[in-house]
């Protein structure tokens, strides 16, 4: 069998950092107790509240989750195009309102930010107006679920906290694995 190649695709652009080069790629941080379960945020609320209260009763403050399909009534997402400043490789855009939005799929985690209030960072691939694909970071606080329960799968990072920290290579606040807890 023979595959024809029938468009070539630009080559990738190679981002390079303004702070130093960390040559450790990956921070990570053992965790030898983790939980998967899966959760179901009610139709009408917001992403946020849902997923950080259901986390929350289940004793969670770290996790990796995957957001399956499902719709959105409202939902406001920003894409990272080149910082004009400079001052990293990429900035937030402006943020992008969309109504009555499909998301195929998603990912968020949770962790804290600077104040140890619960964050949740997520992206996630959509159709909107009928056009997919579009996607990005989404606004989670102004994401409001539709009609239909949304379906969420959760790891949770038990032993490890993720913590919003300034990242010198990045130039940018990233979560990171901060500390691990004792159990």
């Amino acid at each position: 069998m023979t595959i024809e190649r029938t468009s070539t695709f630009p080559r990738p652009r190679t981002l390079v950092h303004p702070g130093e080069w960390n040559p450790v790629r990956m921070q990570t941080r053992a965790c030898a107790k983790a939980r998967h379960f899966r959760l179901s945020l009610p139709a009408g609320t917001n992403l946020y509240d849902s997923l950080v209260q259901l986390l929350a009763s289940s004793g969670v403050r770290s996790a990796s989750t995957t957001l399956l399909g499902g719709h959105f009534r409202t939902l406001q997402y920003c894409t990272a195009p080149e910082d004009p400043l400079r001052q990293s490789v990429v900035a937030y855009g402006q943020p992008i309102q969309a109504y009555d939005v499909y998301m195929i799929f998603g990912n968020a985690t949770l962790g804290r930010d600077s104040t140890g209030k619960a964050l949740v960072h997520c992206h996630a691939a959509l159709c909107i107006d009928g056009k997919c694909l579009k996607g990005g970071h989404l606004l989670p606080q102004t994401s409001i679920i539709g009609s239909e329960p949304l379906t969420v799968f959760v790891t949770t990072l038990d032993d490890v906290d993720l913590a919003l920290a300034f990242d010198a290579e990045t130039n940018i606040a990233l979560l990171q694995p901060l500390q691990e807890r004792s159990s």
